[in-house]
């Protein structure tokens, strides 16, 4: 979810007095804020105190093997329910005291590891691990160091020697050389973590304040200048770009998947596709991708304000070289809105909306809402007989994209109830008289669908606009905007939530999602984070509505298709085989696991018993007749004008041809128009 809903408001400024300590200011500043401008203030308390105090111990030390008992115990005693009280009397040393305790405790580690790393690991040794789904309690003692690492580390290798076949015998009977190898993998592995922990990332105060800010809800947060900047920068399909994209092999090395011709990775003349990235750099700081954690490489490579990066390559098992790159200004196609034709003679229209970008200098119309117009237009001159609109993982965006693309599909009337912390209400209306399409319409939803994608699909839920498919949505109905702490230096930002929407019927989607009129199962549902899962979470809740609004068809209607939609497929072999795959990966994630033998026979069979589950998945086909899926006569005109997008153009036909979800949305539109 990694798109939260944004209302932008950057002119507020407040201003604040100076304090002691640069932190407990940052700190006093962020809590001023929430107090006054938060749809749900909440005191700073003891409740604050353990919140934060055991989520950056959790954030440092998550499986329980740096700290010691000991030192845990004391920070416990010295903080845990005192952080609240040292925050507003501007003391905040304890986080220096935390990061020093937690430096102590990753040298001892990497000492630890290095003294391993030149001996031996004794695998006869008759032992048991253990996996906890949650944070567990501390444990461990300075006697016991070196045991519990060796243990890990243990288990590691022979995880690592199991991924080296399929053949059990073969690999037992090449087992020195292979552990050899492995050996020496996932210990240089975790030193080269431990040490860029201790090059890199000791500076906890971003995290202390994001800790802080998450005690009051999952979206309010704090921002640095550059995160401001990458975050506003996400909401565009314009952005800094190397015009490249990676993926993970099957050793967990990040690849160059493809390049854009027209990008500076491509101009470059020195990247190819299939070319592994052994570090990346911003000139800076280097990151080396074996031991340096996915989060920090991509946040290196797609900060604004990383404007040139080095990469460091290899190529085959040839020598590893650098390459400088520039960033550009280019269109993102994974973050901008596409269509096609289903059908040669009931065509239905189908429009991607992967995010609710926009405009966000106001220059030009380059925003969600006019593209997906642009393309209505483009479908219609093709005379479509129905539309499908697919918000499937789309995590949300700009409101206003959002209101303004809900208005084009209703005619006319209120759209949202908004209220602020101040319990005050005010109606969204919808901003445009008359549609811009008027035929049959299907949403595409699902668990990722999320802010004002839920927002625009549940309008036109409430108005008995669109059919909605797929599964439960994300849960989030509240609005953010960004307000700076401080005026003079605008160096820190506040992303606060302000408001909370509720639908023109009075209820609300917070927390619960948006419920599907025809509900199918996705692959890793049980899995998928969401807005309930959040422990500070706002809750649902619902009001009183007297709004009047004119719905687009009884709702018996809906309901009657939506029934037929279910029946035909009660025995359809995709769906059905999900659920029982899900079962499976509900059972490999969620529940709980027995103690399993330190032994390469026990771990090869808990690899391979994982391995079955990720082959179905990948290899799951459905067994629906390949959907006739083309381009617009529009779009393929302008097709051969930009030959370039070519390629993109015909992954996306063919990934759409054996989709079972717009299969059936397309059968929904046959059933909407022989009811007419």
């Amino acid at each position: 979810m990694k798109r939260i809903l944004l209302v932008l408001m950057l002119g507020t400024n407040i201003l604040f007095s100076q304090s002691g300590d640069p932190t407990c200011e940052i700190l006093n500043k962020i809590n001023a804020l929430i107090q006054t401008e938060h749809i749900r203030p909440k005191p700073v308390n003891d409740s604050l105190s353990v919140f934060v105090f055991d989520n950056i111990i959790d954030e440092l030390d998550p499986s329980r093997n740096i700290f010691f008992k000991s030192e845990y115990d004391e920070m416990a005693q010295k903080y845990r329910l005192k952080l609240d009280d040292m925050i507003l009397s501007n003391d905040c040393s304890f986080l220096a005291d935390i990061t020093n305790k937690y430096k102590t405790g990753l040298l001892r580690t990497k000492a630890v590891l290095e003294k391993i790393d030149s001996g031996t690991i004794d695998y006869s040794k008759k032992d048991t691990i253990r996996f906890y789904k949650k944070s567990f309690d501390f444990y461990l003692k300075k006697e016991n160091l070196e045991k519990v690492w060796l243990k890990k580390l243990r288990y590691q290798i022979l995880d690592d020697i199991a991924e080296t076949g399929d053949n059990l015998d073969s690999i037992k009977a090449n087992f020195a050389t292979i552990e050899l190898a492995s050996r020496k993998l996932v210990l240089s592995n975790e030193i080269c973590r431990i040490t860029t922990l201790l090059e890199n990332n000791l500076k906890q105060e971003e995290k202390l304040y994001n800790f802080f800010c998450l005690y009051f809800d999952p979206h309010t947060a704090y921002f640095s200048n550059d995160s401001k900047s990458s975050f506003v920068a996400s909401l565009s399909k314009e952005h800094l770009s190397l015009g490249m994209t990676v993926n993970l092999n099957e050793k967990n090395e990040i690849i160059i998947d493809e390049i854009d011709p027209n990008g500076p990775a491509f101009k470059t003349g020195q990247i190819k596709k299939g070319d592994q990235i052994l570090s990346v750099s911003n000139h800076k700081e280097t990151l080396q991708v074996s031991c340096a954690s996915l989060e920090s490489i991509s946040t290196m490579i797609l900060s604004e304000s990383n404007k040139s990066i080095v990469l460091t390559i290899k190529r085959n098992s040839g020598k590893s070289f650098d390459v400088y790159i520039e960033k550009q200004v280019m269109k993102d196609e994974e973050n901008s809105v596409f269509s096609f034709i289903v059908g040669k003679e009931n065509k239905i229209g189908y429009i991607k909306i992967p995010s609710f970008y926009a405009d966000l200098d106001g220059n030009s119309r380059k925003g969600c809402a006019d593209d997906v117009a642009r393309e209505v237009i483009k479908l219609e001159r093709d005379n479509i007989k129905g539309l499908v609109i697919d918000l499937i993982d789309n995590g949300g965006g700009s409101m206003e994209e959002a209101i303004k693309l809900a208005g084009m599909f209703v005619d006319y009337g209120p759209i949202s109830i908004v209220v602020d912390n101040k319990q005050e209400r005010s109606v969204i209306n919808d901003p445009y008289r008359g549609v811009i399409y008027k035929g049959p319409m299907v949403v595409l939803i699902n668990s990722n669908t999320a802010s004002a994608s839920e927002f625009f699909s549940s309008i036109l839920q409430d108005y008995n606009r669109a059919l909605l498919l797929g599964s439960n949505t994300l849960g989030k109905a509240t609005m953010q905007t960004i307000l700076s702490l401080d005026e003079e230096k605008n160096t820190d930002f506040l992303k606060i939530t302000i408001n909370k929407f509720y639908r023109v019927t009075g209820k609300s989607h917070q927390y619960i999602g948006v419920k599907p009129d025809v509900v199918l199962p996705e692959f890793y549902e049980g899995i998928y984070q969401k807005e309930s899962d959040f422990p500070t979470a706002i809750k649902n809740d619902s009001i009183e509505s007297l709004l009047k609004y004119k719905t687009y068809v009884k709702r018996s209607v809906i309901d009657k298709i939506a029934k037929s939609s279910t029946l035909r497929l009660a025995d359809n072999y995709y769906f059905n085989n999900i659920k029982k795959i899900n079962l499976k990966i509900d059972e490999m994630v969620n529940v709980p696991k027995a103690e399993i033998p330190m032994t390469l026979d026990a771990v090869f069979k808990q690899k391979k018993n994982v391995n079955y589950i990720w082959t179905e998945i990948n290899t799951f086909n459905d067994e629906n007749n390949p959907l006739d899926v083309y381009n617009s006569s529009v779009n393929q005109f302008l097709l051969g004008a930009y030959p370039n997008e070519k390629t993109i153009n015909q992954y996306q036909i063919d990934n759409l041809r054996t989709n079972p979800y717009l299969n059936e949305a397309v059968n929904i539109i046959t059933d909407f128009n022989a009811a007419k």
